[in-house]
């Protein structure tokens, strides 16, 4: 079920944002979304990023520790003024790992929809004007769009309305690294100076 709403003409683009965050945290041993982290809460990074994206939705998507998950959200979205931009779905199935939470992601979005950021929720350190960058390089030619740091491709990615299907018959715990490995030179790669879209946090001392 997908809750929350947008106002007509937030950005014009086409593109939509998911945020990642349906995860159980097993490694770290609790809600690790919830954890203390600059003044606010681990997920509030990637919100920061989702939302400073050229998108007109940010949706995301819960699995384990849906209740607090999802009170963040709503919390973050409403300090910034942007509760409007806010939407939830559940991954009911969860459980199997990345892939149903792509899933449940892609299959939330509107039919006309040209792309979507994907934004995992345990990288709190995305610098906010990636998005855009990625978004200025994806052309007729790209399926998809990535940053990387030192040559190693990092987070997010921006993926194209053709890789939605494939997406839907993703397995297991995995993303969509292997769909972007075979796109040669349909993966549009952004060149950054930036660390950050390569941390993420899976256990305490990450923090």
């Amino acid at each position: 079920m997908v809750t929350g709403g947008v106002t007509g003409g937030a950005t014009g683009t086409g593109w939509q944002a998911l945020v990642l965050a349906a995860g159980l945290s097993s490694r770290f041993g609790g809600p690790k979304l919830l954890a203390p982290w600059n003044g606010g809460q681990l997920i509030d990074g990637a919100l920061r990023a989702a939302f400073a994206a050229p998108v007109a939705r940010v949706t995301v998507v819960t699995g384990g520790h849906a209740a607090g998950v999802t009170a963040a959200a709503r919390a973050f979205a409403e300090r910034i003024g942007q509760s409007h931009r806010l939407a939830l779905v559940h991954a009911a199935d969860h459980g199997e790992g990345l892939s149903a939470s792509l899933r449940a992601g892609i299959a939330s979005l509107p039919e006309d929809a040209a792309g979507a950021f994907v934004f995992l929720a345990d990288m709190p350190a995305i610098p906010p004007f990636v998005a855009n960058a990625l978004a200025e390089a994806m052309t007729p030619d790209h399926d998809a769009a990535a940053p990387t740091f030192e040559g190693r491709r990092g987070h997010p990615v921006l993926l194209g309305r053709a890789l939605f299907e494939p997406i839907r018959h993703l397995t297991g715990d995995h993303g969509a690294g292997h769909l972007l490995k075979g796109l040669d030179d349909r993966l549009a790669l952004v060149p950054t100076y930036e660390a950050g879209i390569h941390k993420d946090v899976d256990r305490r001392e990450d923090l």
